[in-house]
C-alpha cells in the first residue's frame, strides 16, 4: 500500500514484522502488482530480537525520534490487535460510532475478552441495533466455530479466528517459552498500552483518515456490513479443515 500510495513501485524495501503466517502470506500472489509483492521480507518477533542482538544495538541509548510516515501513529485500537477479541473490538468501537453517529460511553468490550480458552459470544447493541459476534482462537475452536455455521446453528454478523491460541501474542514467531500465563501476561500488557495511549479509536487517528481520504476511499459506504478489505482472497474451503 505504501509504494501505490507513494506512486514508486520499488522505493525501498518493505519489511514486515509479525508471525510465521505472514511469511507466507507475504508471498501470496494477491498481495503483489505489477511483478513486486507488498511486502518484502518479514521478521518474526525472535528473528529481530536475534538481529538486535547480531548488530550489537543497544536500545537504551539509542536517541528519541519519530515514527515514519505515513503508518507511524498508532492508536490503542491497533495495539490490542494481538490479542484474541482484539481486532473484533477495534473494529467494534469503529463500527458503534460510525454507525450511531454517537460517542462510546466506554471504549472496552468486555465481552470479547476474557477465556482464552473458550469460544466468545455476544450481541452488542449498537443503539437498538443487535449486532451478534463470536471470537475463537486456535485452531480447534476455530474448527468447532465454522461447523456450528455450516450446521445453521449460528447466525453471526462478525467473526475473528485467529489461529494461535491466545491470538497474535502466542504465535510461533514470539519468544520459546509460551504457555496460558505468559499469554495471559502479554495480552493484560497489549490493554495496558491501549489504556495510555492518547487515540484509542482506529477511525480517529490522523494518518489513517489521510490513507482512506487520498488512497482507499470510504471505508464503509453504507453499513456497517459492508466494510471490506481491499484485497480479495481465494476460497480454500477443505485446505485446513478437509471434510
Amino acid at each position: 500500500m505504501p509504494r501505490r500510495w507513494a506512486g514508486t513501485p520499488r522505493r525501498g524495501k518493505r519489511v514486515r514484522h509479525a508471525c510465521t503466517a505472514k511469511k507466507y502470506e507475504a508471498s501470496r500472489p494477491e498481495l503483489g502488482r505489477d511483478g513486486y509483492q507488498d511486502v518484502d521480507y518479514v521478521l518474526t518477533t525472535r528473528e529481530l530480537a536475534k538481529l538486535i542482538r547480531y548488530v550489537g544495538l543497544d536500545l537504551s541509548v539509542l536517541p528519541e525520534s519519530e515514527f515514519d510516515s505515513p503508518l507511524g501513529t498508532g492508536s490503542g485500537a491497533g495495539a490490542i490487535f494481538g490479542a484474541t477479541g482484539g481486532v473484533m473490538e477495534a473494529a467494534l468501537r469503529t463500527a458503534y460510532e460510525l454507525y450511531t453517529g454517537k460517542t462510546l460511553p466506554r471504549l472496552e468490550f468486555d465481552a470479547v475478552r476474557g477465556d482464552i480458552n473458550a469460544i466468545k459470544e455476544a450481541t452488542i447493541d449498537l443503539d437498538g441495533t443487535p449486532l451478534k459476534v463470536a471470537v475463537a482462537n486456535g485452531l480447534k475452536n476455530a474448527e468447532e466455530l465454522i461447523r456450528r455455521v455450516e450446521r445453521g446453528e449460528a447466525d453471526y454478523i462478525f467473526i475473528e479466528i485467529m489461529a494461535c491460541p491466545g491470538g497474535c501474542i502466542g504465535g510461533g514467531g514470539q519468544p520459546i517459552g509460551t504457555n496460558n500465563a505468559v499469554r495471559d501476561a502479554r495480552i493484560q500488557a497489549l490493554y495496558e498500552i491501549d489504556r495510555s495511549l492518547p487515540l484509542r479509536k482506529s477511525h480517529e487517528n490522523p494518518e489513517i483518515k489521510t490513507i482512506y481520504e487520498e488512497f482507499f476511499g470510504a471505508p464503509c459506504p453504507s453499513a456497517p456490513t459492508s466494510c471490506s478489505t481491499p484485497t480479495t482472497m481465494p476460497a480454500k474451503s477443505g485446505t485446513i479443515f478437509p471434510t
